[in-house]
């Protein structure tokens, strides 16, 4: 869902700054700039660990809280209720940017009519993931979804990828997973068995040592429907 259907990220740079420029009064004389850093360096760390990850993931606005408060600290501040309001400001302001990538719903509508079954797959709380599914209308296109705080484990535990081909009926080597982390839609599909595909949408390459490489790489989802196989409605 994040970062392959809808662009979830594209809006963090916009947010923070129209978040700072509203709570420049109240922030007491610290300015703009080492306070982005400060939050920038203190969640670059949070979510460096797969566990706090796991965790946080199911409250992103606890979280964001927790790391604005930590920000603040490291800046001689102690305000966990201000931390707590830039937080949500932050989010409302985010949230409000997501969008699906140019293309990336009538993908889905090609994939789907073509007789394709489809799963979505994702990562954090039910009720946030839910209400993006909701709000841009993409359960009409999914056989089946999994979202993590729903069935209680997320990517890259391989039972997730297990349940989501048995809802379907697949086996690995039908199954396509597609998405932007090389981790969790790359190394551990392929050491399931599945063909996976890598979105690259920012068009900067694999690194330097990745987990794995994927069997393809495309930029946008909407280049998709030209790589996959159709399959006949009759043969469901």
């Amino acid at each position: 869902l994040d970062d392959t259907i809808l662009d979830d990220h594209g809006g963090v740079h916009v947010a923070w700054q129209e978040t700072c420029e509203a709570f420049a009064q109240r922030l007491n004389g610290l300015d703009a700039e080492p306070f982005l850093q400060a939050v920038h360096r203190v969640a670059a760390w949070y979510w460096s660990d797969p566990e706090r990850h796991r965790v946080g993931r199911q409250d992103l606005r606890g979280t964001t809280a927790w790391i604005v408060g930590e920000a603040l600290r490291s800046l001689g501040r102690e305000d966990d209720a201000l931390a707590r309001a830039i937080a949500h400001a932050y989010r409302d302001r985010r949230d409000a940017l997501v969008r699906p990538f140019p293309g990336a719903v009538d993908a889905l509508a090609t994939l789907k009519a073509r007789g394709l079954l489809l799963a979505l797959v994702t990562n954090g709380a039910a009720s946030a993931q839910r209400a993006k599914i909701e709000r841009f209308d993409l359960a009409r296109y999914f056989d089946f979804i999994l979202v993590e705080g729903e069935f209680g484990a997320g990517k890259p535990e391989e039972r997730v990828y297990r349940a989501a081909m048995a809802a379907l009926g697949s086996s690995p080597d039908e199954t396509w997973m597609v998405g932007d982390n090389l981790e969790w839609e790359v190394a551990v599909p392929q050491r399931l068995g599945l063909t996976a595909v890598w979105v690259d949408h920012a068009r900067r390459g694999l690194p330097p040592n990745p987990p794995a490489r994927p069997h393809h790489v495309v930029h946008a989802l909407a280049d998709l429907p030209g790589l996959v196989p159709s399959r006949s409605p009759a043969s469901r």
